[in-house]
């Protein structure tokens, strides 16, 4: 979902992928509903192609606006699960995808090329918005949900480890307790780990800081495994992983405000939200609702539960009154 360091390069062969992939997937399903909160707006025939990413939060965040939208009016065109960050920034440049939501750290790190990102929410959202506005694309306002970089520790291990609950808290731990597991991007990143740990005192490689030892570099999922048995006192996370909570998880406060902004916000293509303005309206019911923890809740359903995206975006767009089943 983020890596800036590889962006330029993917980039360009993006057009490739998307042509050699296709936009179309099995993931293309999505449930009928009739207006609740949210009301019929759009012009008869109104049509709108709405893509998405192919990971968990990405498809339920999709399957939400293609319902909501089709309960607004709109004939819409389904193409979730496009494989990648690249080829899905490459899809709405190129006006096969009309609508996606995307992650403000993303947008202005990976898409724009950014050298660093803002921790500020509401700065980092209009940052990337003004900037976009030059490649045809409008983000509406972004959502409370920021799912942004974390690291957790087992709940079990707070009170072991002195009643941690923030990242400078590390520092006051015997260098034996600060073990690490994070996935290779992250390791490797020029915005990632080791300038984490410099901006918190602890640099990599120092037998004061954080022994090269200490760090285990493992696949993202196994990354909340190792944690969770206690291979590693410290995992990166994602702050909206339904994982966190099914494996009581504790992330701890990022009180130096190192990482930037991930908020999540409908982007537009700017030529169809001035034909059709009342998308804004749509999403407008929606955005408020969408908290961390609304998120955490909606991605366990789907990677711990085993429920389908479509149908836990329907049944919160219905328990929300946004929707009514169809």
């Amino acid at each position: 979902m983020r890596s800036p360091l590889a962006a330029a390069a993917a980039l360009l062969s993006s057009a490739a992928l998307v042509a050699g992939c296709g936009l179309e997937s099995a993931n293309t399903f999505t449930p009928q509903a009739e207006p609740g909160l949210i009301e019929p707006v759009a012009d008869e025939g109104a049509e709108i192609t709405v893509g998405t990413k192919n990971f968990t939060e990405a498809l339920i965040l999709g399957k939400i606006a293609a319902i909501a939208l089709q309960a607004a009016g709109f004939e819409v065109v389904d193409r979730s699960g496009i494989p990648g960050a690249a080829p899905a920034r490459a899809a709405m440049l190129d006006g096969e995808v009309e609508f996606q939501w995307e992650y403000t750290g993303t947008g202005w790190l990976n898409y724009l090329g950014m050298p660093e990102g803002i921790p500020d929410q509401q700065e980092q959202y209009e940052a990337v918005r003004e900037a976009d506005l030059a490649n045809g694309l409008t983000w509406l306002p972004p959502a409370p949900l920021n799912n942004t970089y974390a690291f957790a520790v087992r709940s079990e291990a707070v009170e072991e480890l002195g009643g941690i609950d923030s990242l400078s808290d590390i520092a006051e731990l015997p260098v034996e307790e600060r073990t690490f597991c994070v996935e290779s991007e992250f390791a490797t990143r020029g915005d990632g780990f080791e300038p984490m740990l410099e901006a918190y005192g602890i640099p990599l490689g120092d037998p004061q800081g954080v022994p090269r030892d200490n760090v285990s570099v493992l696949d993202t999922g196994a990354v909340y495994t190792a944690t969770d048995e206690g291979a590693c006192n410290f995992g990166e996370v994602f702050t909206t992983d339904g994982r966190i909570a099914s494996l009581d998880l504790t992330v701890l406060e990022d009180d130096r405000g190192y990482f930037p902004a991930y908020n999540v916000a409908p982007v537009v293509l700017t030529d169809v939200l001035e034909e059709n303005p009342e998308i804004a309206d749509v999403f407008a019911k929606i955005i408020p609702r969408l908290t961390d923890e609304v998120m955490i809740e909606l991605n366990s359903r789907v990677d711990v539960g085993g429920e389908t995206p479509a149908d836990v975006a329907l049944d919160w767009l219905v328990s929300e009154g946004l929707v009514t089943r169809g």
